[in-house]
């Protein structure tokens, strides 16, 4: 099984070939492919590349497929006695990202 780890964001993924992954949302069009080429580790079977912070001669090419949803988080602020009570709530947006490729140079 071939996978990469990438930072998008300034989080870290793990990118499968094949599989999606949900990324903070992007400026970015359906449809669109794009390179992500801050790549941190790549691993081939049973070998490793590991990056100082990146594998230079890693990308991983994606197709964007669409916005999602996150999961709703609640948040609720109380002070007992005092009668405040305030109840927001908040969904994040996520690009998903369609894996195809894994290259190394």
């Amino acid at each position: 099984m071939k996978y990469a780890v990438v930072e998008c964001g300034g989080k870290q993924y793990k990118a499968v070939e094949g599989g999606t992954i949900q990324v903070d949302r992007m400026q970015v069009e359906d449809g669109e492919k794009i390179t992500i080429e801050s790549v941190l580790m790549v691993v081939d079977e049973d070998q490793v590349s590991v990056g100082k912070p990146t594998v230079e001669s890693a990308k991983v090419q994606a197709t964007v497929l669409g916005e999602v949803k996150g999961k709703k988080v609640v948040v609720f602020k109380y002070r007992p006695k005092k009668r405040y009570r305030v109840k927001t709530g908040h969904r994040q947006k996520y690009t998903r990202l369609e894996i195809n490729a894994i290259e190394m140079e």
